[in-house]
């Protein structure tokens, strides 16, 4: 029989939610060890160590990072009880053969739910969530803080954690408020697609992954919260109002996903995306779907409107269409606003897939379903290299940035780039201010 006072513990992750729950709920137990993070779905962010000055004292060492596969030598070797699982994006299948893993090497398999790893703020909160990756969270966050600003308030964006550096000490509380400050924090192309579009629209943006930081700062600049979620993961902060993003194009999978039917389920409002590009027997489906495990959720249905700023430019030209990394290759999608930009302006989408070359070619390889959209991947400085060597080489007249990002500004693609914006339409901001003003929040 074992004699060790703790339980030791693994954290199955993906670099952010796996952090920001060790902060609140494994930090200060004293009755459980975590003896390790394992890494998932983000490349580069495994062979890392939690670093020892964020863990505490009983961590002096700092905690592994190790890679996901490694899971059952893990347990057997650190004589795990519990495994955590702590990323989301999975669908009920996967988490389930997880906890299988899990349970065949000797631990046992644990969730953590909202009640156990929300923080509460001092200001009213506005969480913005998700059944699945891509569903179109920001455009709608950034929809309510601006209808909060129109309404006299003073709208502060707060983002999911993704700490994807190699100095997790610098990234616990990050602040964004100009271009200068992505060389500042050396964000990913990842991380500003996130935040280009709140500083374009002229809202400040938090991140990182110390979430009792990030509230104190953010509360002292800003009267209300806007808490941006990442993939369909729970809001790491407790809000006065969740609204909860469906997206019209992926009937079904509001229920068979982790954690996304949990946000669905915690919705005060289900706002059904993308009914514009979307069969009407879909969207009829996804609202008796809320209908029937959400009664008391309201339903917002909503177009998500393609901003083309130059649709002259793609009218009969050879279009090579970059789009939301997360979105395409996890998110599970093959093509975003820039095909359908193209297809509308009359152009012709190119395959880049015979072209391709380096870490961008062996991602078409891991991520099947992806077609003719190139995902924008940028994790790192190579990755972004790669992605710029790949633009150059494929053929075309014209790249079109389907990203939230500046393309343009972050490569040298040796063609013109025509940027793609997308935002929530007129009708679904209405009952959205409506509903805020029913919350008092407007």
């Amino acid at each position: 029989m074992s004699t060790r006072s703790s339980r030791n513990v693994i954290l199955l992750g993906a670099a952010g939610r796996d952090f920001h729950d060790f902060l609140v709920y494994w930090k200060p137990r004293r009755d459980c060890r975590v003896v390790a993070f394992t890494a998932a779905q983000i490349p580069g962010i495994d062979e890392r160590r939690f670093p020892a000055k964020l863990a505490g004292r009983r961590y002096p060492d700092g905690i592994p990072i190790r890679p996901e596969a490694e899971l059952p030598e893990l347990v057997a070797r650190h004589e795990v009880d519990t495994v955590c699982l702590a990323y989301s994006d999975l669908s009920h299948q996967e988490v389930m053969e997880k906890a299988a893993l899990a349970l065949h090497a000797g631990a046992r398999f644990l969730l953590l739910g909202p009640r156990q790893t929300q923080l509460v703020a001092e200001r009213p909160v506005v969480a913005v969530t998700a059944v699945r990756t891509g569903c179109g969270k920001s455009q709608t966050a950034r929809a309510i803080a601006e209808i909060l600003r129109q309404h006299g308030r003073r709208p502060v964006a707060i983002r999911h954690a993704m700490p994807y550096g190699r100095d997790l000490t610098r990234q616990t509380c990050q602040r964004f408020a100009r271009a200068s400050d992505f060389s500042k924090h050396e964000a990913t192309i990842e991380e500003q697609e996130e935040y280009q579009p709140w500083l374009d629209a002229g809202f400040p943006i938090y991140s990182g992954f110390d979430y009792r930081a990030i509230l104190r700062r953010a509360s002292k600049e800003g009267d209300v919260l806007v808490f941006d979620g990442g993939n369909n993961d729970l809001s790491m902060i407790r809000p006065d109002l969740q609204i909860t993003v469906l997206d019209a194009l992926r009937p079904g999978h509001e229920t068979t996903w982790h954690p996304g039917y949990v946000n669905l389920l915690e919705a005060d409002v289900a706002l059904v995306n993308k009914i514009d590009a979307a069969q009407r027997a879909d969207v009829e489906a996804i609202v008796r779907t809320v209908r029937k495990h959400n009664p008391d959720a309201a339903i917002v249905r909503a177009r998500s409107e393609i901003l083309v700023r130059e649709p002259g430019r793609l009218r009969g030209k050879r279009c090579l269409v970059v789009g939301d990394g997360p979105t395409l290759t996890h998110g599970g999608m093959a093509i975003g606003a820039g095909t359908l930009a193209v297809r509308r302006a009359g152009g012709r989408i190119v395959d880049p897939r015979p072209h391709l070359v380096g870490q961008l070619a062996k991602t078409f390889v891991r991520f099947a379903h992806l077609d003719r959209e190139v995902p924008a991947m940028g994790y790192d400085s190579a990755q972004v290299r790669d992605l710029e060597r790949n633009l150059r080489r494929i053929p075309c007249d014209v790249v079109v940035d389907g990203t939230p990002a500046d393309l343009a500004s972050l490569v040298d693609a040796d063609k013109p780039i025509v940027r793609v914006d997308y935002a929530l339409g007129p009708s679904a901001r209405r009952q959205l201010a409506r509903l805020l003003a029913e919350h008092g929040l407007a």
